[in-house]
């Protein structure tokens, strides 16, 4: 064994209770069986013995997962545990949810199987996550804001992705710090780069007009966080982790930025479709790898696709065709995302749209990190799970 990690993206359902502007999946209904649920993790576990890999880090998502019950999750969890227990890997769980759904009910499994952690997401201000059915953004953020509060009284650590829009840009980065530091009290969220993913609508058009002020914007932050958060234990994404890079080369990444993502994870959906993360196999079919219940183990199933090989491929043809190798911070970015380059471009074999807005963010970073340890002279972070190891690489879903 090597000990080495490997990460799974989990999609037990692609039903949703939210309908979200810029939404990037087809959402069919159905779910993932115990028993399919069984087989899938066997196949998975079984690739990591023949890879020596020894770690499994699972982030369940959907859709939206809380329209499952918490006792279908406590099977699963007795699932996937009896299956590591007998393949001897350890497994952590993860779980992002849009907490809608959430009630004390929950509790129990995200206690025992997430360790009183919950990812969500959230932008400031609200203007395109509504509840299906009645309701707009108000009464969106109104519903999410209860959910929240009442995780964080039962003790659950809540973490949120954010996406910037017009008015986001307009309040700008100290109002925006504010809403989810100091008003909700959350002491760790993310700022994601949008994309136009799926079926296009107005809203995704829009992201391609906002590079720039996205860009100054996410600047701005970075200095409001490194000024009012960075010594007092609130982590923003993606600086605190490029600090961590910058400072102690710590290699904890968002996704975006690995050297090749098609060697370190892949997603699962309900149907047993496999594909490269949860924006390709919920958008693209074109790019799944194949089905996870098919006759083929899955080293097999991964060795036959060309939609994988084109993947691993990638990092190779952009040194040829793009000008990443000048770059100087190419071995932090490697070309960066393919879903952001193929819903913009059309094309994998491109360097990420954001490129641009990167490449500031990596010099803006690396130059504080350079102040901080001319000040201090030595290497700081926070990012260490209980066990002391290193985190996992952080899956950058909308």
């Amino acid at each position: 064994m090597t000990g080495a990690r490997f990460s799974l993206i989990l999609l037990p359902t692609l039903a949703c209770n939210a309908d979200c502007g810029y939404c990037f999946e087809n959402k069919p209904g159905g779910s993932l069986s115990p028993e399919r649920l069984a087989t899938a993790v066997r196949k998975v576990a079984d690739y990591m013995e023949r890879g020596g890999m020894e770690e499994l880090s699972i982030y369940w998502q959907g859709g939206e997962v809380m329209v499952l019950p918490p006792e279908w999750f406590e099977r699963a969890n007795d699932i996937v545990g009896e299956i590591a227990q007998t393949a001897k890997i350890r497994v952590s769980h993860y779980l992002q949810s849009n907490m809608l759904a959430y009630s004390a009910k929950w509790n129990r499994v995200i206690s025992a199987m997430f360790g009183n952690s919950v990812g969500t997401s959230m932008d400031f201000p609200n203007l395109h996550r509504r509840p299906v059915g009645e309701g707009g953004p108000e009464e969106y953020e109104k519903i999410w804001t209860r959910r929240i509060r009442e995780a964080a009284d039962a003790g659950i650590r809540v973490g949120v992705i954010a996406i910037g829009n017009g008015r986001t840009f307009e309040l700008g980065a100290e109002r925006f710090y504010s809403y989810f530091a100091d008003e909700l009290g959350i002491a760790e969220f993310q700022v994601n780069t949008p994309f136009p993913g799926g079926t296009g609508n107005d809203v995704k058009r829009a992201f391609s007009h906002d590079m720039d002020r996205l860009s100054h914007f996410l600047l701005d932050l970075a200095d409001v966080w490194l000024e009012r958060g960075f010594q007092n234990g609130v982590k923003v994404g993606p600086f605190d982790r490029l600090m961590d890079w910058f400072l102690c080369e710590n290699r904890n990444l968002l996704c975006t930025w690995r050297e090749n993502c098609a060697d370190d994870f892949l997603c699962i959906d309900p149907e047993g479709h496999i594909a490269q993360c949860d924006c390709w196999v919920a958008s693209y079919p074109d790019f799944r790898y194949g089905n996870i219940f098919g006759p083929d183990d899955l080293s097999a199933l991964l060795e036959k696709s060309e939609a994988r090989r084109k993947f691993r491929r990638r990092p190779g043809v952009l040194m040829q065709k793009e000008d990443c190798i000048e770059c100087d911070y190419l071995h932090l970015c490697h070309g960066g995302c393919p879903v952001r380059t193929y819903t913009f471009h059309g094309d994998i074999f491109r360097k990420d749209p954001y490129c641009g807005l990167y490449k500031s963010l990596f010099g803006r970073m690396e130059a504080r990190a350079s102040e901080h340890l001319a000040k201090r002279g030595r290497c700081t972070t926070a990012h260490r799970n209980e066990a002391g190891s290193e985190e996992p690489a952080r899956i950058q879903n909308c």
